[in-house]
């Protein structure tokens, strides 16, 4: 539980620097472009990657506080035990599709873009950087998903 409160502390601040250098950034590419007139050229392709690990890691984040959007009709509907196996089956298929998708599938294109040197246009950040995410979050999905079943 003590890992869990951690992982939630670091992941919670790591979300709101990421935000926070996401509004200094867009506030920047506002500035340069309508009052110095000469658009920043890196700002849109760092807000665009920044979105991204937002979107990410707060899903992982927001699993892991089991504030996800959920359909409750079947569940509340069933008895006390049943609800539990549907539950466990629930978050079994979570872990699979994160097993399989995010994990191996995000592995898969962080290797690919690496491999293939691929690096951003303005940033020239190496690609497989900023899709590194996809497999970090999914692990992190993953452990949350195992943490619960194992405190039911």
């Amino acid at each position: 539980m003590r890992l869990r409160r951690n992982i939630d502390r670091i992941l919670a601040n790591f979300l709101i620097l990421i935000m926070a250098v996401m509004v200094v950034n867009v506030l920047w590419q506002v500035f340069s472009r309508y009052f110095l007139g000469n658009p920043s050229s890196f700002t849109d392709e760092l807000a665009r990657y920044l979105m991204i690990w937002i979107g990410i890691l707060g899903a992982a984040y927001v699993s892991g506080k089991n504030m996800h959007v959920a359909i409750d009709v079947v569940p509340s509907r069933l008895k006390p035990k049943a609800r539990k196996k549907l539950k466990l089956l629930v978050r079994g298929c979570i872990i699979l599709f994160c097993l399989t998708a995010m994990v191996v599938g995000g592995s898969r294109l962080v290797y690919i873009t690496y491999v293939l040197d691929q690096s951003s246009a303005a940033l020239k950040v190496p690609l497989a950087l900023v899709y590194s995410v996809i497999p970090l979050s999914g692990l992190l999905i993953i452990y949350y998903k195992i943490s619960d079943i194992l405190q039911e």
